[in-house]
């Protein structure tokens, strides 16, 4: 194999694509940013809102938004924190979507706690009412 004239990084079929960036990096960046569109589809304001989650610079969350580049580690805890679409996309990524799972099982038993407390009350209520 020879080495390209130009860069310094090897041909896309070394896993590397013209950016120099790897398969892998790009599909981070690609599912994240999918993850972004999907909280935020119907926002035109989604670049702001995540960037006053994260912190980081508006121009920076736009590249992510457009899939250029991923977040840090650091960006990417506090996306989690706010966004269950990024949350649910990082987990797929590393291989723990039954924590995803477990956590929505989680929310849907307290969901049913919550309906069933409200019944009772609404029981209740009409019980001293017909009195």
């Amino acid at each position: 194999m020879s080495f390209p004239k130009k860069g310094k990084f090897f041909p896309k079929q070394n896993g590397y694509d013209r950016n120099g960036r790897s398969d892998t990096e790009n599909g981070f960046a690609d599912e994240i940013a999918s993850a972004l569109r999907r909280s935020h589809e119907d926002s035109r304001a989604g670049a702001k809102i995540v960037a006053s989650w994260t912190g980081a610079n508006e121009k920076t969350v736009k590249n992510w938004f457009a899939g250029r580049y991923g977040p840090s580690g650091e960006h990417l805890v506090a996306l989690a924190r706010h966004s269950d679409e990024v949350l649910g996309t990082f987990l797929a990524l590393s291989g723990r979507q039954d924590l995803m799972v477990a956590m929505k099982l989680a929310a849907a038993e307290r969901a049913i706690e919550e309906l069933l407390a409200a019944v009772r009350e609404m029981r209740s209520d009409g019980a001293r009412n017909a009195e």
